[in-house]
């Protein structure tokens, strides 16, 4: 499994996260080992900005690849985020477009960033992600944007209004919160992922 260094965020605790499940992970930004995996995570804290690395590197075209041979691949919070189009956050920056719609900030009158633990609304029973997880059941969110409702939202979260919290299509994966600093709930999701 590779896991993408692009230089934003919460690396360290992602991988830990895998280590504990004894998961056989690369750290890497070479886009040559990518493309060789056999799962692909993209986590992220910071800007959206931050992926226009993927595009310089060679990664973004490694990963579309590995998407288009049906390698499971999995965005955490920006590396969610990317799998749009865009995001209001930076604008001139493409996402992967693998859905429709732009990222949005939280709407003013609500405090932003969102921070701390929330509640899932499942709203796809049979994700292979979240088999196991209840709806109701809290994990952490820490982000300014969020992810409109998709008919790919395998789970919702209110704050401001719904978004997606999780999306799950096909070999795609997204969570908007840290399934890392989730708790046992989060190693749960994260070994979902690994048993694809």
């Amino acid at each position: 499994m590779a896991i993408i260094d692009y230089k934003a965020g919460n690396l360290t605790s992602v991988k830990k996260a895998f280590d504990h499940l004894r998961a056989d992970t690369l750290v890497t930004e070479d886009p040559r080992e990518v493309g060789k995996a056999d799962k692909i995570v993209l986590p992220g804290v910071g800007h959206f900005a931050a992926t226009r690395t993927l595009e310089n590197s060679g990664i973004r075209e490694a990963v579309v690849d590995s998407i288009e041979r049906g390698i499971p691949f999995l965005g955490i919070c920006v590396g969610m985020q990317w799998m749009l189009a865009s995001s209001e956050e930076a604008p001139d920056v493409h996402g992967l477009a693998l859905w429709p719609g732009e990222c949005s900030r939280f709407p003013s009158g609500v405090k932003s960033p969102h921070v701390g633990w929330n509640s899932l609304q499942i709203r796809e029973n049979s994700s292979r992600l979240l088999r196991g997880v209840a709806s109701e059941s809290y994990v952490y969110f820490t982000h300014s944007y969020r992810v409109p409702l998709l008919k790919a939202t395998a789970a919702e979260c209110e704050y401001g209004g719904g978004f997606s919290a999780a999306v799950e299509q096909d070999n795609l994966f997204g969570v908007q919160f840290h399934p890392e600093k989730s708790g046992a709930l989060g190693l749960k999701i994260l070994e979902n992922f690994c048993s694809l």
